[in-house]
């Protein structure tokens, strides 16, 4: 059984589409000063951003975090 989020502005995104979203909005050089990774500020892709995002937590929760303020503005 599905659960409704109807809270949760992260409910069906993937995080593929996020990264799309974000760097439509912000641009690599953008979102790699408000974010401090390494795959956003050198040689930037969406496929190495993401192989990073998934293995790493912190970073994660820091996109996700940024695409709530982003969409709440």
């Amino acid at each position: 059984m599905e659960q409704s989020q109807p809270n949760n502005p992260l409910h069906g995104k993937t995080l593929e589409a996020i990264m799309v979203y974000l760097v439509s909005y912000y641009g690599w050089d953008e979102l790699g000063n408000i974010i401090h990774i390494n795959s956003f500020t050198s040689n930037p892709s969406i496929k190495s951003s993401l192989k990073f995002l998934r293995r790493t937590p912190w970073a994660r929760e820091k996109v996700e975090k940024l695409y709530v303020d982003t969409i709440g503005k």
